[in-house]
């Protein structure tokens, strides 16, 4: 009745080690964008281009593809359906993560990026993104709280920086749930199989919701609203994964069973989603090299808000959880999947809608910086409260 058998081993080498991983991965980064930029603005020249914008990178494309396929294949929609049954943990969870948690994470945000760390970023420092999608803006014209500008034959954006922080802090908000959360759960020794209906529901809501609620806190928060190129990473970036996923495992199954499925196919895939991980990172720092080594601060000015929002979205689903009277089993997992981050799905999409150079795209690189040692932490405290909800 569990899926067990796809988490019960535990972390992996790479897993238990993600956070030096990561480190790794982003100093290895900064050196190469250091000592050889041409790579990374070579690699971010390969992009499918739609009137003249450049929306998807396809390094990028390729690496987010072997992150989201392993999360999409272990979906079974058989529990999605069974998951209706258990009204309270379901409940709690969509609440948290599509009415609280993206507004939470724009408010506070806003409160640290465009007040508390204003002066400290910069208040003159602004950030070129892409021009959105299907914009008729000329070079000059201002849209949003950016202008127009020319760079390097290409019409672009010049937005504040803050700013551009700021959509990638939003982009993190609206993405909730990662495959990792699935780990966290186990670990918490919580309910393998809530998790992993979580992620399920999770993964269609966003079909429906991802693309409505980034537009609307995008435009609140002044920058470009590209609707195209939201519904187009929603497209690339879940709706692929998420067919090849389901096509897949049915293909699977039916020819080697569900018993090799579990126990040999997706322990193959763990490494193969965290590889594409680092890689994408690598990619990512390699071209923001120059920009964090001359202002070191600026991981720090954006993990901040981040690391809050995770422990405050945390402890509101621990304390509803027990205000609602769920098991432990239930109410651990509940709170984890609403604090972690979809992060590849942010990435992806800061990348897509803003570029790869874009401080949207480094603030979604953040997420994944905090959240592997922040999510740890959090299992720490579910185990250490663990008897608070009795038997």
């Amino acid at each position: 009745m569990t899926e067990q058998a796809g988490n019960s081993k535990g972390l992996s080498l790479f897993e238990r080690y993600l956070s030096i991983w990561v480190i790794l991965c982003i100093v290895a980064g900064i050196v190469l964008g250091k000592l050889a930029p041409q790579i990374a603005q070579k690699l971010d020249s390969m992009a499918i281009s739609v009137n003249g914008a450049p929306i998807v990178s396809i390094p990028i494309a390729i690496c987010l593809f072997f992150m989201m396929y392993p999360i999409m294949v272990k979906i079974d929609f058989a529990r999605v359906i069974k998951a209706g049954k258990s009204i309270k943990p379901v409940g709690l969870t969509l609440f948290i993560n599509w009415a609280i948690k993206p507004f939470t994470m724009y408010a506070i945000s806003v409160l640290f990026l465009g007040v508390l760390f204003h002066e400290m970023i910069g208040p003159d420092a602004v950030d070129i993104v892409r021009l959105p999608l299907g914009a008729g803006a000329e070079v000059g014209d201002s849209y949003g709280a950016g202008t127009v500008i020319l760079s390097g034959g290409v019409k672009m954006l010049q937005v504040p920086l803050w700013r551009s922080y700021l959509a990638g802090c939003i982009l993190l908000g609206i993405a909730p749930c990662t495959a990792m959360v699935l780990v966290w759960g186990h670990l918490a020794r919580g309910n393998d199989g809530h998790t992993l209906v979580m992620v399920a529901i999770n993964s269609l809501m966003m079909l429906f919701l991802y693309g409505p609620l980034g537009g609307l806190l995008l435009g609140v928060g002044k920058l470009p609203v590209p609707w195209q190129a939201l519904l187009l990473s929603v497209g690339i970036y879940v709706v692929l994964p998420l067919a090849a996923g389901y096509l897949s495992r049915i293909w699977i199954i039916k020819a080697k069973g569900i018993d090799w499925f579990k126990e040999k196919f997706l322990h193959i895939l763990t490494p193969i989603t965290i590889v594409a991980l680092l890689i994408t990172l690598v990619l990512l720092f390699s071209f923001k090299g120059e920009t964090i080594l001359s202002n070191p601060l600026t991981i720090l000015w954006i993990a901040v808000p981040l690391f809050i929002q995770t422990c405050f979205i945390f402890l509101l689903g621990y304390v509803l959880s027990k205000a609602l009277k769920l098991s432990y089993s239930d109410a651990a997992p509940s709170s984890m999947i609403g604090a972690s981050n979809h992060f590849e799905v942010a990435i992806a999409t800061a990348t897509m809608l803003f570029g790869l150079s874009s401080g949207a795209a480094l603030a979604t690189v953040v997420g994944v910086v905090v959240e592997v040692p922040g999510m740890l932490m959090l299992v720490r405290i579910c185990l250490r409260n663990k008897s608070w909800f009795g038997r």
